[in-house]
């Protein structure tokens, strides 16, 4: 009786923190994470674990996807439905299954680094509350689909509560968890006097966004049954924090996911969470995945995307995924289309609910003078890196001795009218919390103008700067300006203010 009413006890302490911590995060995005495992999911965790006090995290889901699942234990063989993969593998029982604990070896990891976080900046997750949000989804086979899974309740639970701020559902791996818990909330209210309102507002709430299609459920299930859920579909640009990134990313570029950066400012000597980051000839190997050579330079004569050196980048293809949730001055949460550090996605012509990349979304790339679909995502690399650096010295320095991102904002509204020919004052102001000296550079984002023209804008690097609107703009068409403000430490840190102006 005693260990009960200790037990009890104990509760009423632990419940009301928890549940304070939960609703100081629900102010910022809201978002829960589906994930396979894979080596570049494991990389892209441990950052988002340095960024997440810029986001309310509310979930945490072990996945399959055309690449990693676990297999149903029986011997059953499966064969892949995706071409790619169907040619690889054949029949296979399983296939680089990593487990269902390394989320949980890394939050342990991340607990010894909280202290010194929390130094640095407000609404860090203790690593309590990030354990709590663990689940098991459908992991079995790629695109498995046919039975609720702790993983796939939890989903559905949380659509159908009663906040209906936006949900972003990230997809690192296969949708099948999240169509899943679709599928569940279908089967239970298709048939009543209930649906269309749970419809709408499953649909009002929830948003996806996938990296690539790893498994055949959303075009086979979510796309069909779900067509008014928002999808934001990135299958171009986040190859540049992807495997091929030497491709992909500028030359001048590649020393910020180079083995002497990330060796040095990263990986090394920051504590134990950026010391499990995977990287090129690190001597790691994931249990579970016979693929997983790269910390073996040995093996990598001729290898498919470039040679490599030690500590250098592998890959985090699925970071763009939570990138586009950071508020670092862009404006891109609820637009998409005005680009940030998740890229830049723009609205389907033939499906209005469906946001991706593209022909449509290519930014001219200044390096090779020409469109390229996955400058929007790469032409953020040296400060999205920067920032990365930043955050691991967090993980092992005081406030002290430690760079925080500069603070800016404008002297007028964000949106502006305008008539042609009419002289237009941009103002912006910041400040640095280390009282370090800052650059200030406008600049026009020409790509996500209406307007089709360039401007020529006077002192713009400074904190104020004007332009003249053009006289050939046409009534009902838009030029968007960046402030974009630097600091000068050794690896400075940016953020931004967006002007949009209007005719």
């Amino acid at each position: 009786m005693k260990k009960l009413l200790y037990f009890l006890f104990t509760i009423t302490l632990i419940l009301p923190s928890l549940k304070s911590e939960a609703q100081d995060r629900s102010q910022k995005p809201r978002t829960i994470v589906t994930t396979d495992g894979e080596i570049d999911d494991v990389d892209s965790f441990i950052r988002m674990l340095l960024y997440a006090n810029e986001f309310s995290i509310e979930g945490l889901i072990y996945s399959s996807s055309m690449w990693h699942y676990k297999g149903d234990e029986k011997g059953t063989k499966f064969i892949s439905e995706m071409e790619m993969t169907k040619n690889l593998y054949g029949e296979k029982t399983d296939l680089r299954w990593p487990g269902v604990t390394w989320m949980q070896d890394l939050i342990a990891a991340y607990e010894t680094i909280y202290p010194n976080l929390t130094q640095h900046a407000e609404g860090f997750p203790t690593a309590e509350y990030l354990r709590g949000l663990i689940r098991v989804g459908n992991i079995d086979f790629e695109g498995e689909m046919e039975k609720d899974t702790p993983g796939s309740d939890f989903i559905k639970a949380k659509l159908l509560d009663d906040n209906m701020e936006p949900l972003y559902l990230q997809v690192w791996g296969g949708t099948n968890t999240i169509a899943r818990a679709l599928k569940s909330i279908e089967d239970e209210y298709k048939n009543s006097n209930q649906w269309s309102e749970i419809y709408d507002k499953v649909c009002g709430k929830g948003i996806i966004y996938a990296i690539l299609d790893q498994d055949a459920t959303y075009r086979k299930y979510i796309s069909v049954v779900w067509p008014d859920i928002k999808i934001y579909y990135n299958s171009n640009q986040f190859w540049c924090f992807a495997y091929p990134w030497k491709r992909a990313v500028p030359e001048a570029w590649h020393q910020y996911l180079e083995g002497e950066f990330m060796g040095q400012h990263i990986i090394n000597n920051h504590g134990p969470l950026t010391q499990m980051y995977y990287s090129y000839g690190d001597g790691q190997k994931q249990a579970g995945d016979d693929e997983h050579i790269h910390g073996d330079l040995s093996k990598l004569k001729g290898a498919q995307w470039g040679s490599f050196k030690k500590y250098d980048f592998i890959s985090e293809g699925d970071s763009p995924a939570y990138l586009h949730l950071m508020d670092v001055g862009l404006d891109n949460l609820e637009h998409p289309e005005y680009g940030g550090w998740g890229g830049r996605l723009v609205q389907a012509e033939e499906q209005p609910n469906r946001w991706e990349d593209g022909e449509n979304a290519a930014d001219y790339n200044p390096f090779t003078e020409k469109i390229d679909k996955t400058y929007p995502q790469t032409r953020w690399i040296p400060a999205i890196q920067n920032e990365f650096a930043a955050r691991a010295d967090w993980c092992v320095n005081d406030y002290k001795n430690a760079n925080h991102p500069p603070v800016i904002s404008l002297k007028h509204d964000d949106e502006l009218t305008a008539e042609p020919g009419q002289k237009v004052v941009l103002k912006g102001k910041a400040s640095d919390p280390d009282k370090d000296k800052l650059t200030y550079s406008w600049w026009q984002y020409e790509e996500v103008d209406t307007y089709e023209g360039k401007v020529e804008l006077n002192k713009n690097s400074a904190a104020k700067a004007s332009f003249t609107m053009p006289s050939d703009i046409q009534k009902g068409e838009s030029i968007h300006f960046i402030l974009e403000v630097t600091d000068n430490q050794e690896i400075p840190l940016t953020r931004y203010q967006r002007v949009i102006i209007r005719y």
